[in-house]
C-alpha cells in the first residue's frame, strides 16, 4: 500500500484546524494529520524562507519562490497542515481542503513579485496548496501538473408571477317586499227619526253646510344604506421547502505504478 503527502498553507491556524477537524470526521487518521506552526520552526535570520527547511519537513523540491511564501506566511501567523494519505483517499481528502481557505502558493508569490507571470506557468511545486481547480501535486516532476476541477450545486431563488386575484365591487338588484297597515278615514252619514217633541224649538231655518275631511295612508317607500360587511384585499406569504434534484462533475485521478526491469515507480 502506497501513501502520497499533501501540503496545504493557510494564513490562519483556525482554518487549519477546521481542515483537519474535517478530514478526521470523515475518517482519516489524526495520526497522519499534522499542523506546522512558527512555534515549532527557527526564528533566527532568514531560516523560514530557505528551501532546503522546507524540503527537510515534507521532501521534494522546494523553489525559493515557493519558501519565501511559506516563510512569510508563518511569520504572519500562518501554518502549515500535512495529510497523509493513501492513494485511493487522495482525492477525497483534496475535496475537503478545498472548502477551506488554503492558500495558492504560486498566486501568492505573484502578488508579492517573487514569480513572474510566465513563470508561474512552467513551475509546477513540489509542495502545492489543495484548492480548488489547483494542481494535486505530490513528489511528481515539474512539468507533470494534473488540475482536478469539481462543480458545486448553487441553488438560488427569482421571483415569478403566478397569476392576478382580481376583486371587483358591482351593484346588483333583487325585488323585496314589506307590508304595511294604512289607516283610512271617510265621512259617515246616519240619519235618525226624531220624535222627542221638544226639539221643535231648537228648530233653525238658515242654511248650513258641514263639511268632514276624509282621509287615507298611502305607503311611501324610501331607501337607507348601511355597511353590511368588509371585503379586506391584501397578500399573505408562506414558505415551503423545495429540495432541488441536479448533477454536478468531479474530476478525479487515478494512480497507476508500472514496474519495468529497471524498478517499480514510486510516489
Amino acid at each position: 500500500m502506497s501513501y502520497e503527502k499533501i501540503v496545504t498553507l493557510f494564513d490562519t491556524a483556525q482554518h487549519a484546524e477546521a481542515a483537519k477537524s474535517n478530514l478526521a470526521k470523515a475518517g482519516f487518521s489524526t495520526d497522519n494529520l499534522s499542523i506546522v506552526s512558527g512555534a515549532e520552526l527557527p526564528k533566527s535570520g532568514n531560516a523560514l524562507r530557505e528551501p532546503g527547511l522546507w524540503h527537510r519537513l515534507f521532501g521534494g523540491e522546494i523553489e525559493q519562490h515557493e519558501a519565501e511564501v511559506y516563510g512569510k506566511a508563518v511569520e504572519t501567523g500562518g501554518v502549515v497542515l500535512t495529510v497523509r494519505a493513501e492513494d485511493a483517499e487522495v482525492p477525497r481528502a483534496m475535496g475537503i481542503l478545498n472548502q477551506h481557505n488554503t492558500v495558492d502558493v504560486q498566486e501568492r508569490a505573484l502578488q508579492h513579485g517573487l514569480l513572474e507571470k510566465h513563470e508561474a506557468v512552467a513551475v509546477a511545486p513540489a509542495v502545492a496548496a489543495a484548492i480548488p481547480v489547483k494542481p494535486l501535486v505530490s513528489d511528481v516532476s515539474k512539468d507533470q501538473v494534473l488540475r482536478l476541477a469539481e462543480e458545486q450545486l448553487e441553488v438560488g431563488k427569482k421571483l415569478v408571477e403566478q397569476g392576478t386575484t382580481r376583486i371587483r365591487r358591482f351593484v346588483t338588484e333583487k325585488p323585496v317586499e314589506a307590508s304595511v297597515t294604512l289607516h283610512e278615514e271617510h265621512a259617515e252619514v246616519v240619519r235618525r227619526a226624531v220624535t222627542d217633541p221638544s226639539y221643535v224649538q231648537d228648530i233653525d231655518w238658515s242654511d248650513r253646510t258641514v263639511e268632514v275631511i276624509e282621509t287615507a295612508e298611502q305607503a311611501v317607500v324610501s331607501k337607507s344604506s348601511h355597511i353590511a360587511e368588509e371585503v379586506v384585499v391584501g397578500k399573505t406569504g408562506s414558505d415551503h421547502v423545495e429540495t432541488v434534484h441536479d448533477t454536478v462533475r468531479r474530476q478525479q485521478v487515478e494512480v497507476e505504478r508500472v514496474s519495468s526491469s529497471t524498478g517499480t515507480r514510486k510516489p
